[in-house]
């Protein structure tokens, strides 16, 4: 017979034994699994030149996403309405020379984080110290996303947090601290918005407001007063929020000329960005609508706004349009844009759009470009449930590569929401927009556990799909994505926020030895952000264009410097800079593997 004191004996010699296996086993595992991502990095780096490294914990970040909480009457489809919310924008806001990140949060109580940059491969977060992380709660509103912009030319960048709720404007006092200064700015008192950018439409030197409803603005989700909240249809829906067109007046207030300036659609506004497309040195406008056909509103010389979506060639066909970003993916010196949508296979096809302006756009008589769609031509259309995409040069090798975020919802695994969501797609208006109609999700999936797209630029008007050799493999909803050079060592690092999760951190290792420039462009007449200046750059018989943005992608903002990829060649042969007061600036036989400030006016 075996004692109590042998049987607890004998227990303890098992759990320890098992323990010691358990351990053993898991340390085999995380060196096997250690061992095989360094293989796959080794490859990359041989094969692509570059490897996206995740040192999020390592940098010391450890900030995570969470939804906010609706009102109850939306409880039993809250994880789609409240989908949207987890953004990144890179600013330096102390202008030490090193580019910071700030990522918003969307759930009631809970806080923002402002990571400042120590140089040293380390982040530091802020956000309570200088005033911005106590942001959402149930009375002002959540965050939806951060915008950038030197509105009073002082040298230092202010922020507009968007929300759904009240819009709160930021004044930088010199990086030591924000000082809420919404109440004399002449804000909307209250947006449900999940865009926002900074322009000067009228380039008189002081930057304006371009603010994107997505839900009615008369509508608070926190505490609702009707549960016709949802559009009224999944194709030409205008039952969103309006947009605002908020006019810097130059003493920190800013006037609502959004109907004078005819921007009066109430489509579901996702994304928008500005840039010269038909180059008569005014910024046009570009909105990505879900639910609808894009819009896009040339610039009448800062007078009005003319919306030529399908003169264009660009607004014909309704989609989920869920981003903008510009590119020059062919090196043709003209502005490309590329714009998410959704795709599912077997359930949805709708395709990302790259609109190319044709070469007949640059002698045609008329105000605005024509464009061709050449996203699968170049393999860049199907990238799943897409949110979040950035152009740039990630090998270096002069051409640009894509990089889009991908996933809905990952719920319970092996469940699709789909299916209930097509018999709710099949109704009439006033079934589809009264979300008491609609299925319980009851915690499924839809479009979840999706991969994000890595495309490789092959120089040859085409891209490869490397997202599985030149990252580990994850499958967040990603929203938003930044692209800024973090290290100052050359190379563009890859920020990504992701929806209820933390955010993912890539370092850009290089297994080349690829050149580069930068540039870091400071207004005088213009704006002090030089926002809306374009870039043209020709080396070794190549051209590429780019855009000075303040807010572009969805809910996320790039660096300020322009980053151009030169292969192996050491030098730039020539620089055309196009100043939004209409100067120029021309540089010739510029040295490479250089970071140049350029102040306009001056050499």
């Amino acid at each position: 017979m075996i004692n109590n004191q042998q049987r607890s004996k004998w227990i303890t010699t098992v759990v320890f034994v098992s323990l010691l296996v358990f351990t053993a086993f898991s340390s085999r595992k995380n060196l096997f699994h250690a061992e095989e991502q360094q293989m796959q990095k080794d490859k990359a780096l041989k094969e692509f030149g570059f490897y996206l490294q995740p040192i999020t914990q390592q940098a010391g970040i450890n900030f995570r996403h969470q939804s906010p909480v609706l009102d109850a009457q939306l409880k039993h489809i809250e994880a789609q309405i409240a989908s949207m919310g987890a953004s990144v924008s890179v600013v330096d806001f102390d202008q030490d020379g090193w580019d910071d990140l700030y990522f918003t949060n969307s759930r009631q109580g809970s806080q923002n984080a402002l990571y400042r940059n120590l140089h040293n491969g380390k982040f530091e977060n802020v956000a309570a110290q200088v005033g911005l992380a106590n942001l959402n709660d149930s009375t002002t509103g959540v965050s939806m996303g951060a915008v950038w912009g030197d509105y009073d030319n002082d040298g230092y960048p202010d922020v507009l947090i968007y929300k759904w709720g009240k819009p709160e404007l930021f004044h930088n006092d010199h990086g030591k601290r924000f000082v809420n200064v919404t109440d004399s700015s002449g804000l909307p008192k209250w947006v449900n918005a999940n865009c926002a950018i900074w322009l000067d439409f009228n380039n008189d030197g002081l930057l304006d407001l371009f603010i994107g409803g997505y839900y009615s603005e008369k509508l608070n989700l926190f505490h609702t007063h009707t549960t016709k909240v949802m559009p009224e249809s999944f194709r030409y829906a205008n039952n969103g929020g309006r947009k605002y067109l908020l006019e810097n007046m130059g003493n920190g207030k800013f006037k609502d000329v959004t109907e004078q300036y005819g921007l009066n659609s109430t489509r579901w506004v996702l994304a928008a960005g500005a840039a010269d497309v038909n180059g008569d040195g005014y910024p046009d406008l570009f909105i990505a609508d879900d639910y609808n056909v894009n819009e896009l509103y040339i610039n009448d010389h800062g007078k009005r706004f003319i919306e030529v979506g399908r003169q264009a060639g660009i607004g014909n066909i309704p989609k989920s349009g869920m981003c903008v970003t510009f590119g020059d993916i062919n090196n043709t010196g003209k502005i490309g844009i590329y714009n998410t949508t959704i795709t599912e296979k077997g359930v949805l096809v709708q395709s990302n759009n790259y609109w190319q302006p044709t070469d007949a756009s640059s002698s045609s008589s008329s105000s605005y470009p024509h464009y061709v769609n050449l996203a699968q031509l170049a393999g860049i259309d199907d990238a799943g449930w897409s949110y979040g995409s950035q152009f740039g040069d990630l090998n270096n090798d002069g051409y640009q590569d894509l990089y889009v975020t991908n996933g809905y919802i990952s719920g319970r695994k092996g469940t699709s929401y789909w299916y209930d969501y097509a018999k709710i797609t099949s109704g009439n208006k006033a079934i589809i927009e009264d979300a008491r109609n609609w299925p319980p999700m009851n915690g499924e999936s839809q479009s979840g556990y999706e991969q994000d797209k890595v495309w490789l630029n092959t120089g040859k008007g085409s891209f490869t799909d490397v997202s599985q050799e030149v990252c580990p493999y994850m499958t967040y909803d990603g929203r938003a994505v930044a692209l800024a050079d973090l290290w100052n060592n050359g190379r563009l690092d890859v920020v990504v926020a992701n929806q209820n999760n933390v955010p993912v951190l890539f370092k850009n290792e290089s297994g080349n030895h690829n050149h580069w420039i930068e540039f870091d462009l400071h207004g005088t007449v213009s704006n002090a952000d030089a926002v809306g200046a374009k870039v043209l750059l020709e080396w070794n018989g190549m051209q590429q264009i780019q855009v000075v943005t303040d807010g572009i992608g969805f809910s996320s903002q790039n660096s300020h410097r322009i980053h151009f990829g030169l292969g192996k060649s050491t030098r730039v042969d020539r620089v055309e800079i196009f100043w939004p007061s209409g100067k120029r600036t021309i540089l010739t036989d510029l040295q490479a593997d250089k970071l140049y400030k350029i102040v306009e006016g001056k050499s």
